[in-house]
């Protein structure tokens, strides 16, 4: 099936591509998202027409999230957890406690932008986490599991 992209993929292409992808991939994600539409005459037709207004909206989303990640970029949080003797805790931390954390600490953020690579954190020290907030604009975090005080 073919499609034009409403906004930039990763992985897939930018604004105003053609692109040519599975049929369940389109209707069941991209076109009830928004982020593509059929690649008829007419369809192709409407969006040249509103190309400028589709840039003008991308290029405003670039900005916010370049300006989210530099005020993310200087936070430093810190989460308290139950451990253990040698530094391991009970249980883990993951993207919703952190997700929780950075939003008490003044920026608010959800934890599908949170990417832990190597699965959730299961000792005690300081972490780089990167926040995905656009698909140009990646934002790391500095993080640190602490021991609670019993």
């Amino acid at each position: 099936m073919e499609v034009i992209l409403l906004e930039k993929i990763a992985n897939l292409g930018n604004l105003g591509d053609r692109v040519s992808i599975k049929k369940g991939y389109a209707r069941n994600y991209l076109v009830p998202q928004g982020k593509a539409v059929p690649a008829t005459a007419s369809k192709i037709a409407e969006f040249e027409v509103r190309r400028a207004e589709l840039e003008k909206a991308a290029t405003e989303k670039l900005l916010a999230a370049q300006s989210r990640a530099a005020s993310l970029a200087k936070l430093a949080v810190v989460i308290t957890h139950k451990a253990g003797d040698e530094g391991r805790l009970f249980g883990s931390v993951g993207t919703q406690a952190i997700a929780e954390a950075i939003t008490a600490a003044g920026e608010a953020i959800q934890k599908h932008e949170i990417r832990l690579p190597h699965g959730t954190i299961r000792h005690i020290g300081d972490y780089e986490v990167v926040v995905h907030l656009h698909s140009d604009v990646n934002a790391t975090i500095s993080i640190k599991i602490a021991p609670e005080e019993a």
